[in-house]
């Protein structure tokens, strides 16, 4: 047999999609080798396909830097009462088109964990945005100013999952609070966002200066999502070099390293969850902010 690849062959495999009487009509005549072989190239046309794939979501994705979750440490990461870790690395929460709030100071491993989550989603085959938020507020306005605006805005809704990274670090004006409120409206019952924030609910209509859009963005994501809140002291600091802090040791304590990811040591109801009136005064304050927006 010519080992040269037939141009030919090329052209007519681009073009052809083959259909199940020609596959019949092959099984019919061929050898057993010539079968195993086609075989082969369908399996290696398949992970082409997948791979390219795969790549393709990570392009459109846009993370900053490509982080996965071995190792992670879900130790100061507080779930709500009822959660399970082993849920949240399922992603039930995506087909659910359910929001999660990432809550904490500065350096507590939010981005991380919520590109880990994007990452794995793109495994999945699902589609994902990750845009740090004062950069994408933007962004909308340079696209509403050029008229490609509604352009930008399909090209997020073809997310399965949204990442607002950095919310409400930076104040926006009434106009660039607006088209996020586009956004948010938008996926609110139809895809996931997760929001990394240090900026706690009762001060996010300061953030969007307007009370009435804060609360009516706070009711939707309270109405289908979770607040995870991030403690301890600041990774970047711990880790800092700056410091003499060397990053490449292994960890001294084998068992913490082992069970970062071991649902079954991450409870639930972990030693330092939110306390129950922290909760009762976030609830208060959407209700709160909800009977403004009515009235």
């Amino acid at each position: 047999m010519n080992t040269k690849t037939d141009e030919g062959l090329y052209e007519k495999a681009r073009k052809l999609f083959i259909s199940k009487a020609s596959i019949d009509e092959f099984a019919g005549w061929a050898t057993p080798r010539q079968v195993d072989a086609v075989h082969r190239l369908l399996d290696t046309e398949l992970a082409n396909r997948e791979r390219a794939k795969h790549d393709r979501l990570l392009r459109r994705a846009r993370f900053p830097v490509v982080k996965g979750l071995d190792g992670y440490d879900f130790t100061n990461v507080r779930l709500p009462d009822g959660y399970m870790l082993d849920e949240l690395l399922g992603l039930g929460f995506i087909p659910r088109a359910q929001d999660l709030v990432f809550y904490g100071k500065t350096g507590r491993g939010k981005t991380h964990l919520a590109i880990g989550l994007g990452m794995k989603a793109i495994d999945m085959g699902l589609g994902v945005r990750f845009h740090q938020t004062a950069e994408l507020v933007l962004q909308l306005g340079k696209a509403k100013r050029d008229g490609t605006l509604e352009t930008m805005l399909r090209d997020i809704g073809r997310a399965d999952l949204i990442i607002l990274d950095e919310f409400g670090y930076v104040p926006f004006d009434i106009d660039g609070a607006r088209l996020l409120y586009q956004i948010i409206a938008g996926s609110y019952e139809r895809r996931s966002i997760i929001f990394t924030t240090n900026i706690e609910f009762s001060k996010w209509g300061t953030v969007f200066a307007d009370d009435k859009l804060a609360a009516a963005i706070i009711d939707r994501i309270v109405h289908h999502g979770r607040l995870l809140e991030f403690t301890g002291q600041s990774r970047r600091v711990s880790e800092a070099l700056m410091f003499g802090r060397n990053t490449s040791a292994q960890p001294e304590n084998k068992e913490n390293a082992c069970n970062c990811l071991n649902p079954k040591k991450i409870h639930a109801k972990p030693k330092h969850r939110l306390d129950e009136i922290q909760r009762r005064s976030i609830m208060l304050f959407v209700r709160m902010r909800r009977r403004c927006s009515l009235g």
